[in-house]
């Protein structure tokens, strides 16, 4: 990984701009999930992670309480994640289909992936100043990831805060509406994907299956062409 992006990562790991979400973080590492209960918690905000020359960028909202927030990784040991690994290793972005822990062995190639939100918020709603707190850690992992290509959004919230970012950085009058699959070219010329996030409520209302998300990650991989 880049110095940058390691000297970002240690900065996002020591942040406490947010104290709402740093008493929510302790919170949950004190009481932990009973099949967890021997586990030591990571506890602290979650860096993105990948590939420094990665031409495609996965984006979630933020860590699960008891999945990034557990591990220290990005869409880890929960179901959602377990869901996302899946696809990541049929459509051979990751080198296995899983990913538990920091040290589990997974790869990835050309990839990079993050929140947009550091911290776990209290069900899952994260306040404006929180967001616009985290805003610069994005910003800057937008600027570091210089072989960007592709940008694909896990969930509408996601999605939002993306063309937010870039419509403060840019005079942007497209209209972007999310739909899962569609295609927007940014003014960076960086493409976007909007999908729909790979919840268990998504996946158990069939909004998401494994095939429709491997469609569209097959599609972001041709484009980013690696």
């Amino acid at each position: 990984m880049n110095i940058k992006i390691k000297k970002l990562n240690n900065t996002i790991i020591k942040c406490k701009k947010c104290p709402r979400l740093i008493n929510f973080i302790k919170k949950i590492k004190t009481k932990k999930r009973k099949q967890n209960i021997n586990e030591k918690y990571w506890g602290k905000p979650v860096p993105g992670f990948g590939e420094k020359n990665a031409k495609l960028l996965i984006i979630g909202l933020a860590p699960a309480a008891h999945g990034g927030t557990r591990t220290g990784r990005a869409f880890t040991g929960d179901k959602s994640g377990n869901f996302l690994f899946k696809t990541l290793y049929q459509t051979k972005i990751s080198n296995q289909n899983f990913s538990k822990n920091l040290n589990d062995g997974l790869k990835l190639q050309s990839t990079f992936i993050t929140n947009i939100l550091k911290c776990v918020p209290p069900d899952d709603r994260p306040t404006n100043i929180e967001i616009n707190n985290c805003s610069h850690y994005f910003s800057s992992e937008l600027e570091f990831l210089k072989n960007l290509r592709v940008i694909v959004t896990l969930g509408k919230v996601a999605f939002d805060n993306c063309i937010k970012y870039y419509k403060k950085k840019y005079p942007i009058t497209l209209k972007f509406v999310f739909k899962h699959g569609k295609k927007y070219k940014l003014p960076d010329g960086r493409i976007l994907i909007p999908s729909y996030h790979p919840s268990p409520r998504n996946v158990n209302t069939r909004l998401i299956n494994q095939n429709k998300l491997n469609r569209l990650f097959y599609k972001a991989k041709n484009l980013a062409k690696f």
